[in-house]
């Protein structure tokens, strides 16, 4: 198969399901600082990888299955084309030791194939996923498989295929919001990264990132007029940053609170809540990150703020103590 062209077998023989497999090789491996490293990925059938409507990958989440040492790919990279509705009970069906590990990432950035012209060769698409390293505090075993990674490493991915329309994974819907507040961690980094280098001019608001090391501060262009104010962690708990300038950007309401928002056990279930739609031209906030903080960010902003719900869209990418897929 073409990674630019889909032969008219290939398309007749390929049922459309909204996910599917990709099987992909690292291609190159940039160091971005001390905790983030960028691995681009190339693979036959990313011409089949999907992205919103204007070709932007915004916060689209993927699954990226990590191979067990010495093993190869988990069972999923023996389907071509599109999954079955019971891929992941599949994939948990297999011996652990040997089905590798599955962990949730978000896409950096998509550059589809370009086609040979004149004397130029062809290039082909390629996809960026940012890993964040924790290597001299406990790290997982993607971020471990990231450290490591070389060109020519094998991984599969499941992410939604192209064909089947609407984009799955896609989260960030402000509608006609015209200001916005972006709030996250490093785990949030890449995604905060790809939604402000898509967002139109005439937007404005705050972008604000917490990071372990000023080191970790990263070049991010906008067309917009979001600001972007990184904060650099150091010594202190994890969200005490970050949760204080969102306190000092947007002031709690002067005289009557908005609703209780309902407690979450981000212990036991997963924190995520992200609006179909929103209401009117006003301020719209997505934050993501550390479910603990993520959880107390929300309630300022809904009940102190006073904040529509329904223009708050809020993530818990991770939970500290937890592994999460």
């Amino acid at each position: 198969m073409s990674s630019a062209i889909l032969d008219k077998e290939t398309i007749e023989v390929d049922p459309i399901k909204p996910m599917r497999s990709f099987e992909l090789q690292v291609s190159a491996v940039q160091r971005l600082s001390e905790h983030f490293r960028r691995i681009t990925f190339v693979g036959e059938d990313l011409a089949l990888f999907g992205s919103n409507a204007d070709g932007a990958t915004l916060d689209l989440r993927v699954k990226v299955m990590i191979p067990s040492p010495g093993h190869a790919l988990p069972e999923l990279s023996n389907i071509r084309g599109s999954l079955q509705d019971d891929w992941y009970q599949r994939w948990l069906a297999v011996d652990e030791s040997r089905r590798g590990v599955m962990r949730t990432y978000t896409v950096r950035a998509l550059r589809p194939a370009v086609p040979a012209s004149g004397v130029q060769p062809a290039v082909p698409a390629e996809l960026d996923i940012d890993f964040v390293l924790h290597l001299h505090g406990g790290s997982g075993p993607a971020a471990e498989w990231a450290a490591a990674a070389q060109p020519g490493d094998p991984l599969l991915l499941v992410g939604p295929c192209a064909r089947w329309g609407d984009c799955l994974g896609i989260e960030f819907a402000p509608g006609a919001a015209e200001r916005l507040l972006l709030v996250g961690d490093e785990t949030a980094v890449p995604a905060i990264a790809a939604i402000l280098e898509a967002l139109p001019s005439h937007v404005s608001g705050h972008a604000v990132l917490e990071v372990p090391t000023a080191g970790d501060f990263l070049d991010i262009s906008t067309p917009s007029g979001v600001e972007v104010r990184w904060l650099a962690r150091g010594g202190n708990p994890h969200g005490e940053a970050m949760s204080q300038q969102v306190r000092a950007l947007v002031a709690p309401a002067a005289c009557e609170l908005g609703e209780e928002p309902e407690d979450v056990d981000v212990d036991a279930t997963i924190l995520w809540e992200t609006p179909a739609s929103t209401t009117g031209h006003g301020l719209y906030a997505w934050i993501a990150g550390e479910a603990a903080t993520i959880r107390g960010l929300r309630r300022y902003l809904v009940r102190d703020v006073g904040m529509d719900r329904n223009a708050v869209a809020f993530m818990g990418y991770w939970r500290q103590g937890q592994a999460l897929s």
